[in-house]
């Protein structure tokens, strides 16, 4: 891999632009005619819901575009089509009902069309349609697709994410062996969360005259490096400048080795007039992402982490004054992370996202006077922002017990602008979600949520499990989960404790940061701590408190199932790291590693590394004496399936009963609709069988 292959694909984009192809043949996956029975919440009624896109303005204010997906367990796959309403959310009319998904849809001509991302013969590419919906055509042919678009101001250029070939091939190499499988590598960052490296994306520019796109060329051509990053990076990566001249990309301009151990991204400027490019964060050295200029095209900003190889950093809002070159820190006095920013249309402020005390509000901050103000809050977490003018904006909202509707904000006032689930809501009876304040063991408070049977009674006694959360920094806020939905096992009878433990956002940058290098230490006790004090209410069954979680969750599964000291009766763990030695060498991103564990294992010197080490959860298996469910998927490349393999083998050995439920075709993430519902299944009756012993038992 020290010498990637870059391959143009300008050919390939031109070719049969203009044309009509037919796109993907099959069914309309609509809404369901699901019925709940007996108001109870349940897996189907999960699958039901409606999953509401975000949305987007037309230039002139005044109508709402948007999507709705739905999934089907029998095809064993889902479907979006568009949605238009006005921005009061009255006249909502519904623009597709095809059978293959319309995604990433933006106004363009002046809100009189529409493009988005459609299949073309089973490949995703551009697509654009009048604002009614009809004069749908294709206006790409880009081998292997397109992963994103965004338009000029203009309307006169369009970037394109698009894959080129980076690795050499078996056949590359020795041409008389074209059936040859295997794969060289001579270096790391062979692979990546999910996939092998072989192709990465990059952006290309095109000229778009309404009809076709001509001259479509990679402005990355022969750069062996990702813009966007993967896995998670999209068209938020991109922002053109007002004027349409410029565009400004996110890259991590690093290939193997060096990638591997760094999150050090810029935002890089491309000047259309004369094709230069222009590191615009140079000398910043952590991750630099969601670029966004301002309405009035003096100021660029985004977010930015300061140190490199900390993944989990303080996302700060910066600015940069594009005419004086000066940088800013406009969250230097504000404690806090930001998730997402967009600018105010006076230009004066920025709207932003931020999980806080266990929730995820709106806020907005002065460019000016660096002035943080609430803009929506409450018991809910906010994601996406589409400001309509300087007063108004339209959002996303969900907590743990209803999916994302679209809103509307103004001036403190809050509208809810869609009602794609609320029939469906208002036939169930939801858990209750009620937040606890828990004191730890080096005398914190630690916001804890808990949630509650729909028909709960403080005279009797339930079952109760510990939420062991992932990332190991991701908030444990009011998310709504298609998988881990702590609702549903509220549901299902038990009471679900849901702390915020030491290492997680929304609670200032040292509570978040205290968990690196004291994996097995400090968050570990805060788990504890939850759990003994709600075992002070009378309404627990003491004896029957399972633990379960994911990837950073299931290493605090496998950890607790060692050093729990008899508080759990049943465990489940999926996509966990059980040996951290292996994991140290399975993994593909060691700037995680080397920042959360302190080091390789064979630094001896290493005293933060050693202490890590000596804390991994395949350690403490001679103290296992409780059922464990362990769930994987095989193409999770973060945390290989070998991991669950063997703390499902070590469970056996020792005699302890254990089940393992395999995916061949999930990465770290269960993602198909069947095997979700399949996951759910095998999960609660797992727990039902430990945790409720007098129930009858569903094999």
């Amino acid at each position: 891999m020290k010498q990637p292959i870059i391959a143009m694909m300008a050919s390939a984009l031109l070719a049969s632009c203009g044309q009509n192809p037919s796109a993907d043949s099959g069914n309309v996956i609509d809404k369901s005619d699901f019925k709940p029975v007996d108001r109870t919440y349940t897996s189907e009624v999960l699958e039901a819901f409606g999953r509401v896109s975000a949305p987007c303005v037309s230039p002139d204010g005044t109508k709402v575009l948007y999507g709705v997906s739905y999934e089907s367990v029998e095809e064993n796959k889902s479907n979006l089509d568009l949605y238009v309403m006005n921005t009061d959310g009255s006249e909502a009319q519904r623009l597709t009902a095809t059978p293959g998904s319309e995604n990433g849809a933006v106004w363009i001509d002046g809100g009189e069309r529409i493009a988005f991302i459609s299949p073309v013969d089973g490949q995703p590419q551009l697509w654009v349609m009048n604002a009614d919906g009809s004069g749908r055509k294709a206006v790409s042919s880009v081998e292997g697709g397109i992963g994103g678009f965004l338009f000029a101001p203009d309307g006169k250029h369009v970037v394109l994410i698009a894959n080129v070939k980076y690795a050499r091939t078996a056949k590359d190499t020795y041409p008389d062996l074209p059936m040859a499988t295997g794969r060289i590598i001579d270096d790391l960052m062979y692979k990546h969360w999910d996939e092998w490296v072989t192709e990465v994306p990059h952006p290309f520019i095109g000229k778009f005259d309404g009809d076709r796109l001509t001259d479509v060329a990679d402005i990355m051509a022969d750069e062996p490096y990702e813009a966007p990053m993967k896995p998670f990076g999209g068209i938020e990566s991109f922002a053109w400048s007002p004027d349409s001249k410029k565009l400004v990309y996110v890259s991590r301009k690093k290939t193997g080795m060096e990638y591997a151990l760094s999150t050090n991204s810029d935002l890089y400027l491309y000047d259309l007039d004369n094709s230069t490019t222009t590191n615009l964060t140079d000398g910043m050295e952590g991750y630099d992402t969601q670029p966004a200029f301002s309405p009035d095209g003096t100021t660029l900003a985004w977010l930015s982490m300061e140190h490199d190889g900390y993944e989990s950093d303080k996302n700060r809002i910066f600015t940069l004054d594009l005419a004086t070159g000066k940088k800013t820190d406009l969250t230097i006095d504000w404690d806090y992370t930001a998730d997402a920013i967009a600018w105010n249309p006076d230009s004066k402020s920025i709207y932003f996202i931020a999980p806080k005390d266990g929730v995820t509000p709106i806020f907005s901050i002065s460019t000016a006077t660096r002035e943080v103000s609430v803009v929506a809050e409450g018991q809910y977490d906010y994601e996406s922002l589409a400001p309509i003018n300087s007063t108004t904006l339209l959002t996303m909202r969900h907590s743990m017990v209803e999916p994302n509707e679209i809103l509307a904000v103004k001036g403190g006032e809050i509208k809810q602008l869609t009602n794609v689930n609320t029939a469906l809501l208002s036939s169930i009876d939801m858990p209750k979600v009620v937040k606890r304040m828990v004191p730890t063991t080096d005398g914190k408070l630690m916001t804890t949520w808990v949630l509650y049977p729909a028909d709960f009674d403080s005279t009797k006694t339930y079952p109760a499990l510990l939420y062991c959360q992932g990332g190991p920094q991701s908030a444990v806020s009011q998310f709504f989960s298609y998988r881990w939905n702590l609702a549903l096992m509220a549901a299902h009878g038990y009471i679900v404790i849901a702390p915020n433990r030491r290492g997680l956002p929304g609670f200032g940058t040292e509570w978040n940061a205290q968990i690196s290098k004291d994996y097995g230490g400090q968050n570990m006790k805060d788990y504890l701590s939850a759990v003994d004090d709600m075992k002070r209410e009378s309404y627990i069954d003491s004896k029957h408190i399972g633990a379960v979680g994911a990837s950073y969750g299931g290493f605090s599964v496998y950890w607790l199932a060692g050093n729990h000291d008899g508080r759990f009766a049943a465990f489940v763990a999926h996509a966990g790291i059980f040996n951290t030695d292996a994991q140290y060498l399975e993994t593909e991103e060691m700037w995680f590693a080397n920042w959360d564990l302190g080091g390789p294992f064979w630094d001896k010197s290493n005293a933060a590394a050693q202490r890590s080490f000596a804390n991994s959860p395949h350690r403490f298996v001679d103290k296992w004496d409780t059922p464990i469910l362990v769930t994987h998927g095989e193409y999770d490349f973060r945390i290989l399936a070998s991991q669950g393999m063997m703390a499902f083998n070590a469970a056996k050995l020792r005699g302890i009963p254990a089940e393992m439920l395999i995916f061949p075709d999930e990465n770290h993430w269960i993602l198909k609709p069947q095997n979700s519902i399949l996951w759910q299944r095998v999960f609660f009756r797992w727990l039902d069988r430990w945790l409720k012993p007098d129930a009858e038992q569903k094999q």
